[in-house]
Parts: C-alpha cells; sequence; structure tokens
C-alpha cells in the first residue's frame, strides 16, 4: 500500500521501531551531519530532529537508509519484486491484433488508474509566501560538511518541461543556497534536466523549473531512477505506488507538482547565467570541486503548515543512498537480463559509490563471451558510467564481496583479461584525466577456455563431498561447537 505523504511514511517508521526522535538541539550547521553520518554506519534507524536551531520545523534524515525501510517506502517485502514487475510498464506496446487487444484488458486495467491526475487544492500550498516573505532562511537548509561551499537542499525534485516537445523530467539535483531566492542548479550534462536547459539556452529563453522537497516516498525514488529518456517520473512512480500521484498547477509557472510535498520553490533558470558552485562533500567520499552552473531564481515558495523538512547526507558509504542505489539494481536487473539473458546477477557494492563498480555472473557460452557483456554494459544509459566491470561465471555469488574478490585473485592473468576503454565518465569522477572523460576496464575473472587461448587444464575448487557434510551436520550439535 504507497504511503499518501511523508508523514504516513514517518508514522509507520515511528510504529516498527524504525525512527529515533532526537528531543536535543542541534545545528543544521555540521551537527545533524555529524549524528547521521554515525548513524549511518552503525545501520541505525532513521532520524527526526525535533529542537533544529533557527527554525520551528523537525528535520528528517537516514529515512532510507536500510534495505527495510526502502522496502517499506516502495510498498514491497523484498526488491525484487519490483524487478520483477517492471517489464509490464516499460513493455506498453501497442496491440496489433483484435487477440492481443483483449489478452492486454486485465494489464491495461491495472495499469488505468497510474497516471498522474491535477487536482484544485493541496497541502503543499496552505502557506503561500512571495515577494520579500520567500526566503529560503526559514528552513534548516543542512550545511553539511566543513568545506562545503554553503548550504545545500539535498533532496530536491526538480521539474521542467521540454522547451519544445513540453515532456517532464524530474531529476534530483542538490541545490546550493545563495540567498533568500537564489540557488545553483546542479545538472550534470547527462542528465535530464541539462538537456532541457541546453535546448531553452539555444532558444535563447527562460526555462521555468519547480523544486518539490519532500512528497511521498515513491515519488521521492521515481526521481533518482535512471529511466528512458521522455519518460515521465510521476507515470513511473504511479506504477510503484499502484494509484495516481496527485499533482497540483504552481501559483506563478506552468508546472505540476506533487500536491502531498512538504515545500515547493517555484521559479526559473534564465540562458547563459552561471555562477560558482561547490564544493561539495559527495556520495564519492571526497569533496566534488566548485564548477561554474546554472542559477535557479525563486518567484515563490509554498509549503504544508505541519511541514517536515527532508534532507539526505551523503559521503564516504554507507550512506541512505546507497539503500536507494540498491534498489534501482534491484528494480532494472531484469529489463538488463531480457536484453542479455545470459547475465545471472549483478552487484553495484557500496564501496564502489554507483559508478565505480560492478560485479556481475554469466552463464558463460562462448570465447570471448566476458568481453562482449563488458561492452554491452558501457552501452546502457547510465551504466555507461561504469569505471570497473568485473565478469564471473555463473557459480560466483557476486553479492559476496569476500568470494568476489577471492575469485578475482585466482582467475585472472592481468595482461590478458583486462580491457581498457575510453569514453565517458561519471561527472564527479576526480581521478579521470578531463572532467566526464576518462578510461574504464573491464576484467574477465571468468574460467578460460582454450578457444581463447588457455592451454592448461583449469583446476577445480575445493569442495567437501555431500556424504562428509550431511554426516558431520547431523554430528555437529554433538561437539559442543557453535553453528
Amino acid at each position: 500500500m504507497a504511503y499518501r505523504d511523508l508523514q504516513a511514511f514517518v508514522e509507520d517508521l515511528e510504529r516498527t521501531d524504525n525512527l529515533l526522535r532526537i528531543k536535543e538541539t542541534v545545528s543544521p550547521y555540521l551537527e545533524i551531519t555529524e549524528i547521521t553520518d554515525r548513524v549511518s554506519k552503525q545501520h541505525g534507524p532513521a532520524l527526526l530532529f525535533e529542537n533544529v536551531t533557527g527554525c520551528d520545523m523537525p528535520v528528517l534524515t537516514n529515512a532510507f537508509g536500510s534495505f527495510g525501510r526502502v522496502c517499506m517506502a516502495l510498498g514491497v517485502n523484498d526488491l525484487n519484486e519490483l524487478g520483477n514487475r517492471i517489464p509490464d510498464f516499460l513493455q506498453m506496446g501497442a496491440p496489433d491484433s483484435l487477440i492481443k487487444k483483449l489478452k492486454l484488458l486485465p494489464r491495461l486495467k491495472r495499469m488505468g488508474n497510474i497516471f498522474p491526475k491535477v487536482v484544485k487544492s493541496a497541502p503543499c500550498q496552505e502557506v503561500v509566501l512571495k515577494g520579500d516573505e520567500a526566503d529560503l532562511g526559514k528552513f534548516p537548509v543542512l550545511h553539511c560538511w566543513p568545506l562545503d561551499g554553503g548550504p545545500f537542499i539535498t533532496l530536491p525534485l526538480v521539474f521542467t518541461r521540454h522547451p519544445v516537445t513540453r515532456v517532464r523530467n524530474v531529476g534530483m539535483y542538490r541545490m546550493q543556497v545563495y540567498d533568500k531566492k537564489t540557488t545553483g542548479m546542479h545538472w550534470h550534462i547527462h542528465k535530464g534536466g541539462a538537456q532541457h536547459y541546453r535546448v531553452a539556452e539555444e532558444l535563447e529563453s527562460r526555462l521555468e523549473a519547480a523544486v518539490a522537497i519532500g512528497p511521498d516516498p515513491v515519488m521521492t525514488y521515481a526521481a533518482t531512477a535512471p529511466l528512458p529518456e521522455d519518460m515521465d517520473e510521476a507515470l513511473f512512480a504511479g506504477f510503484l505506488r499502484g494509484e495516481a500521484v496527485e499533482l497540483v498547477r504552481c501559483l506563478t509557472i506552468d508546472h505540476e507538482v506533487p500536491a502531498n510535498s512538504q515545500i515547493v520553490l517555484e521559479g526559473y533558470v534564465e540562458p547563459c547565467e552561471r555562477r560558482r558552485e561547490g564544493p561539495f562533500g559527495d556520495h564519492t567520499g571526497y569533496y566534488s570541486l566548485p564548477d561554474d552552473y546554472p542559477v535557479f531564481h525563486i518567484t515563490c515558495i509554498t509549503h504544508r503548515k505541519d511541514l517536515i523538512y527532508p534532507a539526505t547526507v551523503v559521503g564516504r558509504p554507507p550512506q541512505e543512498d546507497c539503500y536507494l542505489a540498491k534498489a534501482t539494481e534491484r528494480l532494472f536487473l531484469p529489463l538488463i537480463k531480457k536484453q542479455f539473458p545470459e547475465i545471472v546477477d549483478m552487484n553495484l557494492p557500496f564501496e564502489g559509490v554507483f559508478h565505480n563498480m560492478a560485479f556481475i555472473s554469466i552463464d558463460k557460452r562462448y570465447p570471448g563471451h566476458a568481453k562482449k557483456i563488458m561492452q554491452a554494459v558501457w552501452g546502457l544509459g547510465q551504466m555507461s558510467f561504469t569505471k570497473i566491470v568485473v565478469v564471473f561465471d555463473r557459480d560466483v555469488n557476486v553479492q559476496d564481496v569476500s568470494e568476489v574478490i577471492w575469485r578475482l585473485g585466482n582467475n585472472i592473468d592481468p595482461k590478458r583479461d583486462i580491457t581498457f576503454v575510453e569514453g565517458p565518465v561519471d561527472v564527479l569522477d576526480h581521478a579521470s584525466p578531463l572532467p566526464s572523460l576518462g578510461t574504464k576496464m573491464g576484467i574477465d575473472a571468468t574460467r578460460k577456455w582454450k578457444g581463447e587461448g588457455f592451454e592448461r587444464e583449469w583446476p577445480p575448487v575445493i569442495e567437501m563431498t555431500s556424504i562428509v557434510k550431511d554426516k558431520i551436520d547431523e554430528l555437529w550439535g554433538k561437539l559442543g561447537l557453535k553453528k
């Protein structure tokens, strides 16, 4: 069952002992980050800071900081459930015969209630701030790390429309607060919002944008998902929720935003206007360096009366963004396997911070198969940024990092099994020789075949016989040893 809003999610977190209320007075300048970071490293609960210096609203952090809480947020018992359902959503092609139409009816009926719907009034517009009243200083925006360029809004859902096609995009891009009415707009060059802005600049036109902070948890997740270009994130959220996302029209710009949001910032980005943004302590565990980015100008702020300010803290993993990334891994794995059925499993480990490492197991069928999979991964949307792809045989549990390293050390000859390619890399990759362009590495850690130039016998893995294992299982309780 979908949560109607963030408040309902917080209530459920508390009911299930997944929330800790912090009653001590703490500052949004560094202190909330330090507490949240320690709790994240201990795999602890969500945190609701009830007494925050300089404001009269609570701050929520680490809400998605465990597999259990991500499952709660998305309304599933296991993240693999989502992956088993998503092909229905992405493959709703037009039926080409009467029989196919009839077969589609039950599915179309299920899908019919997922389309966004516009409502006339909404909680997010209970309070309206315009003119001098529109002031970001009213909110507990976190200054997360000592060298950050300023306070940053870290969980914003940025709504834009393509200036020509009017197709909506929703993305999550950090926003450095410059003053009461302006922020940075950290659009990476590969993102949908950046493409809308490029088109607006070519047309020499202003790009309107709306920023929703704290809608229901599924909508927040949808803004982070690497969807195909021009696929509506609000529609995707409706699919995940099993019911439509309610939107309300903004007051000063031509946009709709989630009606149940905590805060909405309405405004615009001017063509060719840039301002220095950063540094920012990022999910890589390093500071992303300062650079020039577009500037967002606020025309109006609306918010709920009973608002909760949600924020995320990123830094050296594990942090809560790791669990959101794992949801994406599980969600889209079935689609990748549909294109490449030889893929058995995939692990984007926390330590690889999403774009640095991918461990993939395959049903190897021919010489060079592992190299084919590497090239395929580098052609898959945001996975094209993966710096290191390691391919294993199907019997390797790629979710077990200890086994991965053991197999990796044993199964490769570096000169033969390592491939280097050049191409686009993540904007946050500070080690690449050029911004957004660098080298990627593929490692074939599968058993080598004669067709791959390996003439020796590949040794078997050491394993005990099943007869002895079963006998010792029966005897174990009498040995005085722990299981």
